[in-house]
């Protein structure tokens, strides 16, 4: 059952001193983003968005640089103020935070994690991880041991006395991520937290973050504009294109069912080795058939075409593709082909 924990309808934002009458006009006369721009002299950065997060989710919102997508993602917290819609988080309205209420949501309830950290020069890694335990009051003996406690999950225990200009790049996003996860947050916005690392690092990054998530349970939305990185880690991925969604859906359908022409060339590239599985290349067979391959190969649905290859590579003939015990389908070595190829 669905258990959403940030609900987003129908999201506007225009920048301008005529962003009001810019999306009557946008709604009305149906003007284009550069028509609003020349008639109103506004910007428009998002157009009715509307999305939700379930519990535990990671949900990438991926776009080339001008998308909107960290624009967007700014409104959760209310960095930046909707032109129009509305903003549910945890089943609270953003929108209606008094702004006493706005800093708590901030400090307690939703944690950011930026492409610069911004660390305090003069304070070790453990000082900077504990700030914002700092600001809301708690002991110092407290908010050091939660700074290590924290610093232990992001594999920094042992530079926690150190200062932030020892520290690599990829190190540095590491405390940034401690620093976010510190205030116990249930909602981690993620913009582009790995984007200026070398590909190894980030690589890395990359994998230990999928680990911490499994292990804290945190939702998490996730900006990037490296689709390789939305499938890597997303649950589901929205493609993000002049401030809208051009298509959301789990990483395999969107790169097996591109909605348009626009997403199928971003997904052209990426292997599906890892990404497609046999429920996607198989050819059903009757529910109440019990067929079975000549040779006894098996696969779950919901293997992958990576590991089946491997599997075809070791026996002749089809290879039987099972919904817990009930075989649902066969794969050839021709289906095999053409789900990689797509």
């Amino acid at each position: 059952m669905s258990n959403p924990v940030v609900q987003c309808s129908g999201i506007w934002k225009i920048f301008g001193n005529k962003a009001d009458p810019a999306l009557r006009a946008i709604r009305e006369q149906g003007l284009s983003k550069s028509e609003a721009l020349k008639q109103y002299g506004a910007v428009t950065a998002v157009a009715d968005v509307s999305f939700s997060v379930d519990q535990g989710e990671i949900f990438c919102i991926m776009g080339l640089s001008g998308s909107g997508k960290s624009t967007l993602i700014r409104h959760i917290n209310r960095l930046v103020e909707p032109t129009d819609g509305e903003i549910i988080v945890a089943g609270r309205n953003v929108n209606a935070l008094s702004n006493s209420e706005l800093r708590a949501l901030r400090s307690t309830s939703v944690g950011m994690v930026f492409q610069n950290m911004a660390l305090l020069p003069h304070r070790s890694v453990q000082e900077n991880v504990a700030l914002s335990l700092e600001l809301r009051g708690i002991g110092k003996a407290q908010r050091l041991r939660t700074a290590k406690e924290k610093l232990k999950l992001v594999d920094l225990e042992e530079w926690g006395l150190r200062f932030p200009d020892e520290l690599s790049g990829g190190m540095k996003q590491r405390v940034g991520l401690a620093r976010a996860m510190a205030a116990d947050p249930e909602i981690l916005l993620m913009d582009e937290p790995f984007s200026a690392l070398d590909p190894l690092i980030r690589r890395q990054l990359q994998q230990q973050f999928l680990e911490l998530s499994k292990l804290v349970k945190k939702t998490t939305i996730f900006i990037t504009h490296d689709l390789d990185e939305a499938i890597r880690l997303g649950t589901h991925i929205a493609i993000m294109k002049d401030g809208r969604f051009v298509q959301v859906g789990t990483p395999e359908e969107i790169v097996t069912e591109p909605a348009d022409e626009y997403v199928a060339d971003f997904v052209k590239g990426i292997s599906r080795l890892e990404l497609v599985t046999a429920r996607k290349i198989m050819k059903p067979i009757p529910a109440m058939r019990n067929t079975m391959s000549r040779n006894g190969a098996t696969v779950a649905v919901t293997e992958k075409i990576g590991a089946i290859i491997d599997l075809a590579a070791q026996y002749d003939g089809d290879i039987t593709v099972l919904d817990g015990n009930q075989p649902v389908g066969m794969i050839s070595r021709n289906d095999l082909l053409l789900g990689v190829r797509g």
